[in-house]
């Protein structure tokens, strides 16, 4: 296995090369040139493994270049003493058929947990392999979880310096004082003046400007990332909907006899991503549903095979997902396009310059066989909190009731009632205002005392690394317009 550039698919390089990099030179995002297939054999031996052996498994196919001993050692140290209970992600079962796929039992209370454990030890063994003896600075942008994920998962590793960039109106308090907050020598944070997509965009410019590359290496230093456009951040993600897979099997050949669909909340489409991988490796996927917010760009693209951002940026309560470029979508349209690098190249080029392009119709009745989209807005989505606290006992945060609030305008629209994964993205205690005011009419006049009446009403319990954050000392307040993030950078590092 190689992996190659989305728009220029004469660049092959190796694992170790693909995520020490991050993106390729061009600008286009690395995908493996094949995919390993899993059989009924795999998946057998699969069910028998806990969540560590599940991982190795799997991602042995992806790091061509990696010994087993370091493929054990990366994934070791990622998921062993990280997780509640030593499950990375365990399924709630709702009803018959809605098996809520739990990704935040880690310490930021966020999925991001399941690949940015990881990734710290994917980059630094890669860079051993391919940079050796040069420092890698990590550059984040950020709509909330990402941030403080990577942040925990690089603090203080050797050899490496992060820096992240967040909308300093576009995350919730708790995303906020987390990453704000967050301990380590070699971590830097800074809020922008704009959105995510204006803190992606400028990530991205600095990632392929040559002259900056060419001062960092008179540094002895070079660029990576964490964000999911590192092949290193999306391959730890198809583990976790395989290893769903297989935990459903244990209900019996009948439950998943005419196999599954999955939901997924998602503004850069990583995430659902990885869900389709996981399908494209064996796992019998029927449909995979695709839940916006009220930025609903993804939905309309899906429907239409137009993708545009020349619309309103809503500020939402499920602010992860605020987000008008999907980044990972150009993977997608690799894919669906039979690796036609040019035609990709040319559809960033156009969103790049004109905010818009569309697909051959070819392309948009694949994704429409792939994919239902559906968005819903705020008021849906407290109202979808409050009714599933009511029907269930089921607390879940507001982009996870995003998805549920999608799922039932699935199945309310399609009939297809069969077994469903709903990837469930972030504890609803990071988002405690909001998700108090589905379930109570009471209030509370602080952060901190709004997550222990939470806690109070609905008797569940406060995540550990939630407490710890009420006397954390905020020790980053920078705030910088966008244009001027580049000189952010390099006053971090200090060149």
């Amino acid at each position: 296995m190689n992996y190659i550039s989305t728009r220029d698919k004469s660049v092959k390089v190796t694992a170790a090369k693909a995520i020490s990099q991050g993106i390729s030179a061009e600008g286009g995002l690395f995908v493996p040139d094949c995919f390993p297939v899993l059989t009924k054999e795999d998946f057998d031996k699969l069910s028998k493994l806990d969540y560590v052996g599940r991982a190795k498994y799997i991602l042995s196919g992806f790091l061509n270049d990696f010994t087993e001993d370091e493929v054990d050692y990366c994934v070791k140290g990622a998921y062993t003493n990280s997780f509640d209970n030593e499950q990375p992600a365990p399924i709630s079962l709702i009803g018959k058929n809605a098996n809520i796929l739990e990704l935040w039992h880690g310490p930021t209370c966020a999925f991001k947990d399941l690949a940015l454990q990881l990734l710290p030890y994917l980059l630094t063994t890669s860079a051993k392999k391919v940079s050796k003896g040069k420092k890698i600075v990590i550059l984040v942008a950020t709509s909330g979880d990402t941030g403080k994920a990577a942040l925990e998962g690089f603090c203080d590793v050797e050899d490496t310096e992060i820096m992240v960039f967040y909308p300093s109106d576009g995350v919730s308090p708790m995303q906020k004082l987390q990453m704000d907050s967050q301990k380590g020598e070699n971590v830097h944070v800074c809020a922008i003046k704009g959105n995510f997509d204006d803190a992606q965009t400028g990530v991205k410019k600095i990632f392929t400007d040559n002259a900056v590359k060419e001062k960092l290496e008179q540094n002895n230093m070079q660029f990576s990332s964490a964000n999911s456009i590192n092949w290193g951040r999306l391959a730890p993600q198809i583990v976790y909907y395989i290893s769903a897979y297989c935990d459903m099997l244990s209900r019996g050949e009948d439950y998943l006899k005419d196999g599954f669909n999955i939901v997924v909340p998602t503004g850069n489409f990583g995430n659902i991503l990885a869900a389709y991988y996981a399908k494209k490796m064996g796992v019998p996927v029927n449909k995979l549903i695709c839940a916006s917010n009220a930025n609903n760009v993804l939905t309309d693209f899906i429907n239409t095979g137009k993708y545009d951002r020349n619309r309103s940026f809503f500020t939402t309560i499920s602010p992860s997902m605020d987000i008008l470029i999907s980044s990972n979508l150009e993977r997608m349209l690799f894919e669906l396009s039979g690796n036609d690098d040019k035609a990709v190249a040319k559809m960033q080029n156009d969103l790049s310059q004109n905010g818009t392009f569309t697909v051959s119709e070819e392309i948009k009745q694949k994704m429409g066989e792939l994919f239902f989209g559906g968005c819903c807005d705020d008021e849906a989505t407290l109202g979808t909190i409050k009714e599933l606290f009511s029907e269930y006992g089921y607390l879940c945060d507001t982009h996870t009731a995003v998805a549920m609030n999608v799922y039932k305008q699935y199945v309310e629209k399609t009939g297809d009632n069969r077994p469903t994964v709903i990837a469930s993205t972030a504890s609803p205690y990071k988002f405690a205002n909001s998700v108090l005011s589905a379930v109570s009419d009471k209030t509370a006049e602080s952060e901190f005392k709004t997550v222990r009446l939470l806690s109070e009403i609905t008797s569940t319990e406060i995540p550990k690394p939630i407490k710890a954050l009420e006397n954390a000392q905020v020790r980053f307040k920078e705030i910088c317009q966008k244009e001027d993030m580049l000189k952010a950078v390099y006053k971090a590092l200090g060149i």
